[in-house]
């Protein structure tokens, strides 16, 4: 009898550190990093843009009719190279276009480092493959200049036509990248080696998620460390000298928390149909119906014969037929709490479309039986 206890209890007690164990796997797996959850307060890119010319183009560049600017650059820039061009002088410049320059600026970008750029047309040229982009320079929003673009154009788009008239065109051909394309030349502020503490910004607000950050810090490196100031912002200490801020930021991202649930959300795409509903959503006891109303035109053509002997005209007289149908409606019923799950379910049975389960989530939170918030975007 001793022995067979002793067995029940080691099977009971494998049974329950086994259960630990899934549930401890089950937490971790949930659970996320700082990295993919917030960002650092003053760490954050730069956009820059600028205006530049493309030259290289086989005759498919801006028009000098319709883009007076191509015109005004490229005599702007041959004088600044000391060719000297006459003021009643026309230039043709169906192998040059104006276009935009733009790119993001990374955090913590270094002058001589290089970033890619995108190009774009901004005149009435048809295509930019094979141009090449001029030294241009780029500013950011306070002006200054950041970075200087120059380079051969990538497009993946092209365009061809015929002496008829004919077209065809694949992709955007008015629209490339050069990688690589600008070198920097300023770098862009950041605040980040400033001061004793820095801030973690939550990519999505959210209380629970802000307080298990704050939570996780403290109990990791000590208790102060780390205050929820918000639902986005998580003031934590931090070293004073920059080498050693570096190496308390990477552990910091590192460490993982599981996040706060998302509130009960339903978002409807209204230009596409797409619904999405997340896990939260629950409906209250309702009924629902919904049918189909069908209707059918048709168009038939029937020839007026006029009578022997008569001075009557054959005619073509149309006649419409016109067929009013409503599918068969059936109803079905939500119980208290329902789950995503049964929506789901309880629709397709119906055969709804996804214009048809739009119209049930309006009508169910109109009825204030749909327990999420309702997104139409």
């Amino acid at each position: 009898m001793t022995i067979l206890y002793k067995k029940e209890v080691q099977n009971n007690l494998s049974r329950l550190l086994l259960l630990l164990v899934m549930l401890l796997l089950s937490q971790l797996a949930l659970a996320e990093r700082i990295k993919d959850l917030a960002g650092i307060d003053g760490v954050r890119s730069n956009q820059l843009i600028g205006y530049g010319i493309i030259v290289g183009l086989n005759g498919s560049g801006d028009k000098d009719t319709d883009s007076p600017y191509t015109l005004n650059s490229l005599k702007s820039m041959l004088s600044q190279l000391g060719v000297q061009i006459p003021a009643d002088a026309k230039i043709k410049p169906k192998n040059a276009a104006a276009v935009i320059i733009h790119a993001n600026l990374p955090a913590f970008a270094k002058p001589g480092q290089k970033i890619d750029i995108t190009v774009a047309s901004l005149g009435n040229a048809t295509s930019l493959r094979g141009g090449s982009l001029l030294m241009s320079p780029m500013r950011g929003g306070d002006g200054k200049v950041y970075a200087v673009a120059q380079g051969n154009l990538v497009v993946g788009g092209l365009t061809a036509s015929g002496q008829d008239g004919s077209r065809i065109t694949v992709n955007i051909p008015t629209t490339g990248r050069v990688p690589n394309g600008a070198s920097i030349e300023r770098a862009s502020p950041n605040t980040f080696s400033k001061g004793n503490t820095l801030t973690l910004n939550l990519h999505s607000a959210d209380f629970t998620t802000a307080r298990r950050m704050a939570e996780t810090i403290n109990r990791t490196i000590g208790p102060g460390t780390a205050k929820a100031m918000d639902a986005v912002s998580v003031k934590v200490n931090s070293p004073i000298d920059s080498g050693q801020k570096v190496s308390f930021v990477a552990f910091l991202q590192e460490l993982e928390i599981i996040p706060g649930e998302a509130a009960a959300k339903v978002i409807i795409n209204s230009r596409t149909g797409t619904v999405v509903i997340n896990s939260h959503v629950r409906v209250s006891p309702a009924a629902v119906s919904h049918g189909n109303l069908v209707v059918t035109i048709s168009e038939k053509t029937e020839v007026s014969q006029p009578g022997p002997l008569s001075s009557g005209q054959t005619a073509i007289v149309p006649r419409s037929d016109i067929v009013v149908s409503e599918g068969e409606s059936h109803m079905f019923l939500f119980s208290p709490g329902a789950t995503l799950d049964e929506v789901v379910r309880a629709v397709n049975e119906v055969g709804a479309a996804p214009s048809d389960l739009v119209a049930i989530l309006e009508a169910l939170k109109e009825a204030g039986a749909l327990r999420a918030e309702l997104l139409v975007i």
